[in-house]
């Protein structure tokens, strides 16, 4: 009999979303919240089960999670997101980890409402590389100590040593080198407006590339209300917070 499913349930199985808890009961981790996004859009019945920072290796060895990447010297790595999907084939539930491998199979399963819209996977792959990897870049000197904060207090223990954190000259030159990638990712998104709503990256519908960029939007009003999304929400004429709202009946946190 599998572990996450028993023939005596009257209800049907739920997936189950692997998270990490900060400080705070609002789910926060952008990587996690692709995933959730995916699950609400395609409104797909989940439950949230929150795992402890440390404890996110040894947790998903015991349930078979397969590691979400390799060191360089071949050693595995854990993290969240996983889900586990018994909802097809309940005495072998499918265990799924790594963000993009997760939205992929969630997208080939449940192929109702789609996230990859006909022909656009190969370039929301590129624009999520392009979020995760270039985009965001110059939040991680701000956003990096908070979310370590959030992990730190959620133990009890104190907060980040005051060295890792930026200066206030320096938190204002971060902010000015992130506000070039998002002046940057705006001036293309703009390029949707003759055919589209110039909001959204494939033209009217929101899509898995919105939710990769809106879950960073969200990572920082959550970890930096006052100081960034307080900005953030403002550059571009609004944008940022056009988006959000556009993506927020996709907030839900079962």
């Amino acid at each position: 009999m599998s572990r996450y499913y028993s023939t005596r349930t009257s209800s049907p199985p739920l997936i189950t979303l692997y998270d990490a808890p900060g400080n705070t009961p609002q789910p926060w981790a952008p990587n996690i919240w692709r995933i959730r996004f995916v699950l609400n859009y395609k409104r797909l019945r989940y439950q949230t089960v929150w795992i402890e920072f440390p404890d996110v290796e040894a947790r998903m060895r015991s349930i078979g999670a397969p590691p979400s990447s390799a060191r360089t010297d071949g050693r595995p790595i854990y993290t969240l997101p996983v889900i586990v999907d018994p909802t097809r084939n309940p005495m072998k539930p499918e265990i799924i980890s790594n963000t993009n491998y997760i939205a992929e199979y969630l997208e080939a399963a449940y192929p109702a409402r789609p996230v990859f819209p006909e022909g656009s996977r190969a370039m929301q792959t590129l624009f999520v590389h392009y979020v995760q990897d270039v985009f965001a870049k110059p939040l991680l000197p701000i956003m990096l100590p908070l979310s370590h904060q959030q992990l730190q207090l959620r133990r009890g223990q104190p907060g980040a040593h005051p060295a890792a954190y930026l200066s206030d000259p320096q938190r204002e030159q971060a902010w000015q080198a992130a506000k070039e990638q998002f002046d940057f990712l705006a001036m293309i998104l703009d390029k949707n407006a003759s055919d589209g709503d110039g909001v959204v990256a494939m033209g009217r519908e929101v899509s898995y590339a919105d939710f990769a960029l809106c879950s960073v939007l969200i990572w920082i009003q959550r970890m930096a209300a006052h100081d960034g999304w307080a900005r953030v929400r403002t550059w571009n004429n609004g944008r940022w917070n056009q988006l959000y709202e556009r993506c927020r009946e996709y907030m839900d946190e079962f």
